[in-house]
């Protein structure tokens, strides 16, 4: 399958054409310089910008859905695609080895909707003083045999103050991310954590302690050992003045935008269920009876316009919601460049999606 995409801009560049064979990109060139080419389908991008397709690393579930629901992945997916992911790991919760498992007994690839290279284990391996909206009734220490049990398991959020997390971590971080969070840990465990292999931050400032002067904690850690930080920039989960202080601090090469969305996103007010226990949805604002925060009911697009508005310039934002999450999953996906997979958007100059596209 060949596919020429032409009339195309990208974002702080150049006119271009870009030529796909296969699902790849194979050819680039500035201008417009589809004339005299063959190719199963010409897509005129009619002067818009051609950006990577968004890849969310942390996401339950929108439409009503939910991961942890054992059905239901590629109704999200199809979703997801039409809001501008083009790849997106299904999150667990904190549940039962029995539930976890069977959510994870879903097949990920459906060949239709966005691409699901594996799961993110989210819990039980967490501190129940910053569980959040996780259930508390499975929070356990972390279990290898457990998790290594686990296929498709492509990242593991861990609090590494729990009993046995450094070989835990050791040892997953040889197949899977790991990702520090829910976590009460100081500076010193946390840096020994991603000495020992982890790399990432789940949802940074959020379900973990603040940086502070003399108490750095695990943020400051994150950014000693060249980690990544997840960030929700939503409005909600931080203020916006933070999203872009941790943008100024870890810059676009180790700050993710993710969405954390739960099955809300997209439908209306109201009360739902995530992790076993009811949400109440107001305003789009999602928290559990004790008022915890309880993941976002806005897409991963919608966190890129809003990252844009808090300052953070557009390139950059749309880069760390495709480039830089591909990079830490080893993905060969997220630039507009030869050789990469074409899993494309293109978006106005207001940046408002027009068109999502796996080639």
């Amino acid at each position: 399958m060949k596919t020429i995409i032409h009339n195309a801009r990208l974002l702080g560049g150049d006119a271009v054409t870009v030529f796909v064979t296969d699902g790849v990109i194979t050819a680039m060139g500035k201008g417009d310089l589809h004339e005299g080419y063959t190719a199963d389908q010409i897509i005129d991008a009619e002067g818009n910008y051609l950006v990577p397709g968004l890849i969310d690393i942390h996401s339950h579930g929108c439409i009503g859905r939910d991961t942890m629901d054992g059905d239901g992945l590629g109704e999200m997916a199809d979703e997801y695609l039409r809001h501008g992911v083009t790849t997106w790991y299904p999150t667990t919760m904190t549940e039962s080895p029995e539930r976890i498992r069977a959510a994870m007994d879903q097949p990920l690839d459906l060949g239709h909707g966005a691409h699901m290279p594996g799961f993110h284990v989210e819990g039980p391996y967490i501190n129940q003083k910053y569980k959040g909206a996780q259930n508390e009734a499975f929070i356990k220490k972390p279990d290898l045999d457990e998790f290594l049990s686990y296929e498709n398991a492509a990242m593991v959020t861990v609090a590494p103050e729990l009993a046995g997390s450094e070989a835990f971590i050791r040892r997953a971080s040889k197949q899977a991310v790991v990702s520090i969070g829910h976590t009460d840990c100081d500076y010193d465990t946390a840096y020994a954590a991603f000495m020992a292999g982890a790399n990432c931050l789940t949802h940074t400032c959020n379900a973990m302690p603040p940086l502070l002067h003399r108490a750095p904690w695990p943020i400051r850690a994150a950014l000693t050992a060249g980690g990544y930080a997840q960030v929700i920039s939503d409005g909600l989960h931080l203020h916006p003045a933070m999203v872009l202080a941790l943008y100024r601090i870890f810059g676009r090469e180790r700050m993710i935008l993710i969405s954390d969305s739960m099955r809300a996103t997209g439908l209306s007010d109201g009360v739902y269920d995530l992790g076993s226990q009811p949400i109440t949805v107001k305003n789009g604002e999602a928290r559990t009876e004790g008022g915890a925060l309880a993941g976002s009911t806005t897409t991963l697009f919608t966190c890129v316009q809003r990252a844009i508005k808090f300052g953070i310039p557009a390139a950059d934002a749309f880069a760390m919601a495709s480039e830089t999450p591909a990079t830490l999953m080893g993905l060969r996906k997220g630039r507009v460049e030869i050789g990469y997979d074409a899993d494309l958007l293109l978006v106005d100059e207001q940046y408002n999606l027009l068109r999502s596209m796996i080639l």
